[in-house]
């Protein structure tokens, strides 16, 4: 009898909840993931996610779900196995799982997607079968001049692209060391892109080779991806000795082939993502290196593999002068400073106080801080304060110019990548007399409208490395994720705010209000049926459903 007693209170309980009367009835309403918000390519992570990891129950094989994914992927970025090495992917800064697991490793699938369109030699595709009439001109073969430039031939425009160097790639090539992107990787993306149509011309500098005039009279339209390859020095004493060289003209130097001396001790200036790249390349070049910089803006990883290789990174200090002795610079006069509270906005925060001096001896110095465009023959094209000045579609104040990338402001392969392709869909638009629209943006969904204990848990599958005694000039530091190792990561997403077909709505109605629908078009709901109990909005993992 006791028992019954203890149990026959809740059964009540829960079947008159059961049977109360609401006037709220569920519905379906998509919502944005933070992770597509926060790619700035607009990526739709989730739904490439949830392609891979149902694949299955979709009746796709693990290839032919790769294959969609590419597919999908590069209708946006041409490049997904040079972003899935190279972007700082916040997207998974963004996720949601972080606050469970750890967030979904998406730049590591992008990665394994990009590398298994290479391996199967999977082609970009035309959207357009005829030809157009409109010419448009590219300046610069970096990421954004790149980007536009196949949106553009794919949509049946005939382009011309204007290299000022031997190769295509910009900064892609000539910026990044091949530990982090090998040749081979990105001359495949890009050989993809002229593949379709693309014309190059190399060696070929406008301003120069070429006159932005005569560009502007012998094509319908021009964007502008010059990049920003120019040093900023820090006008300090000493600067100008021999041995006192620029990030940017190191990494070229290098990278294109040359062998570049800086001796057994290296001070790097700058904690950023370029003074890391600098650091560890010259480590590899075997020079004792310690970089030197107000405050590490380098990403985690960045800065982990920095330091797993041996560099030496300074912190909350600053140079004051170069140290000379018979014309060459033999060191760094630096002063070790307190920080001051981080600023509003996000800026890093500012030296407050003054700690102490020391002097770090050096045969070279690399400044590797900050780069700006280089205008030189082209000095019609800035319009706000040395960069190029355009509105989101990449407009600028010139009739028939267009730009984007780091000429327009420094930013991320990514965000070049996108200013390429809105560019292009603002040039098509202007040719065809289209209005360009942005579609409406859906509600974003935070991590208190999920049910995070519904998920099983499921530990982040990072990519394993090369030890770093073996980690050499060319040889790539994070080994990719297998195919199953995709899959199960792929399988962590939890879809924020759209059905992954779990039926936990229709497992958990007691009114049979959900009819269950092949897969992919989800439950279908009876509100005749419906009584308000509000148990699917509980219930609903992904917090896809709602009452109103």
């Amino acid at each position: 009898m006791g028992l019954f007693k203890e149990v026959k209170k809740p059964l009540i309980r829960s079947v008159a909840a059961a049977s109360e009367i609401s006037q709220l009835r569920p519905r379906f309403v998509p919502k944005a993931p933070p992770c597509a918000s926060g790619c700035p390519n607009g990526n739709e992570i989730r739904e490439l996610l949830v392609i891979i990891a149902q694949a299955k129950d979709y009746g796709l094989t693990r290839e032919q779900a790769f294959e969609r994914v590419w597919k999908q992927i590069v209708e946006r970025n041409p490049f997904p196995a040079v972003t899935g090495r190279i972007c700082p992917h916040p997207c998974e800064t963004a996720c949601n799982r972080a606050a469970k697991d750890g967030p979904v490793a998406f730049n590591a699938i992008e990665r394994a997607i990009g590398d298994f369109g290479i391996a199967n030699k999977l082609k970009l595709s035309r959207l357009v079968a005829q030809p157009r009439a409109e010419k448009v001109a590219v300046i610069g073969a970096g990421p954004a001049g790149l980007s536009c430039a196949y949106q553009l031939v794919r949509r049946g425009y005939a382009v011309t692209v204007f290299e000022a160097l031997g190769e295509p790639g910009g900064m892609l090539r000539y910026g990044i060391p091949e530990f982090r992107l090998p040749r081979e990787v990105l001359a495949v993306e890009i050989g993809r892109i002229l593949d379709l149509g693309v014309e190059l011309r190399r060696d070929c500098a406008v301003g120069k080779d070429i006159s932005l005039e005569q560009l502007r009279r012998e094509y319908a339209a021009v964007f502008a991806g010059i990049g920003a390859q120019k040093e900023i020095r820090l006008n300090l004493a000493g600067e100008d000795a021999p041995n006192v060289l620029s990030g940017i003209e190191f990494l070229r130097r290098v990278n294109r082939g040359e062998r570049v001396d800086v001796g057994g001790r290296l001070v790097v200036v700058g904690a950023g993502g370029t003074a890391c790249d600098v650091a560890r390349l010259s480590r590899r070049l075997g020079a004792e290196v310690t970089m030197l910089g107000l405050e590490l803006t380098a990403t985690k990883s960045e800065a982990e593999y920095a330091r797993e290789e041996g560099v030496r990174i300074e912190c909350s200090a600053v140079p004051l002068e170069i140290l000379r002795r018979n014309g060459r610079a033999v060191g760094v006069r630096c002063v070790r400073v307190k920080l001051g509270p981080s600023n509003s906005g996000g800026t890093p925060p500012e030296a407050s106080e003054t700690v102490s001096e020391f002097d770090l001896e050096a045969d070279s110095i690399i400044v590797a801080v900050q780069q700006q465009p280089d205008f030189r023959g082209v000095e019609t094209l800035p319009n706000g304060n040395g960069w190029i000045k355009t509105d989101d579609w990449g407009r600028t104040a010139v009739d028939g110019i267009f730009a984007g990338g780091d000429g327009a402001g420094l930013g991320i392969a990514t965000v070049a990548i996108a200013q390429g392709r809105l560019a292009a869909e603002a040039i098509d638009a202007r040719f065809q007399g289209h209005t360009l629209e942005r579609p409406p943006a859906l509600p974003a969904i935070a991590t208190e409208k999920l049910r995070l204990d519904w998920y099983p848990a499921a530990p982040r599958r990072e990519p394993q490395r090369v030890s770093a005694a073996e980690r050499e000039l060319s040889t790539e530091v994070e080994i990719g994720l297998t195919e199953t190792e995709v899959l199960e990561e792929a399988k962590r997403c939890m879809s924020c705010g759209m059905c992954m077909d779990c039926e936990t709505c229709w497992m958990y109605c007691s009114n049979n209000c959900f009819v269950r629908l092949p897969k992919g078009e989800h439950c279908k709901i009876k509100l005749e049926v419906c009584n308000g109990c509000k148990k699917c909005a509980e219930a609903c993992p992904s917090g896809y459903i709602e009452l109103s």
